[in-house]
């Protein structure tokens, strides 16, 4: 289950993070709800997460995922580069990501 909880929260590490750019600086109220509650369920589903895995792991894989979702709808939402080394350097996260899944028990 604690893989679960860490794909939820990374689920929604995406979600606040697109949600910042529709805030404008946290200044219209109608996105801004959503995203801090986002946040809050994102930080939640992390704690669940790491009561039974290591902390480490937990971390970077919330931090791997939600990076790589949010340069993912980065491009596709807003237009923002395509370049090769871009797309190369969010394989590179994919590929620590699964790593740290595969090394833990």
């Amino acid at each position: 289950m604690p893989w679960t909880w860490l794909a939820l929260a990374a689920i929604f590490e995406i979600g606040w993070a697109i949600g910042l750019k529709y805030t404008h600086g946290l200044t219209r109220i109608g996105p801004t709800i959503p995203t801090v509650l986002a946040m809050l369920a994102s930080f939640y589903f992390l704690a669940l997460a790491a009561r039974d895995l290591p902390i480490g792991t937990a971390y970077a894989v919330w931090t791997g995922a939600g990076a790589v979702g949010t340069a993912i709808l980065g491009i596709v939402l807003f237009d923002e580069p395509r370049a090769l080394a871009r797309v190369g350097s969010i394989l590179l996260i994919v590929a620590g990501t699964i790593g740290l899944k595969l090394s833990t028990r």
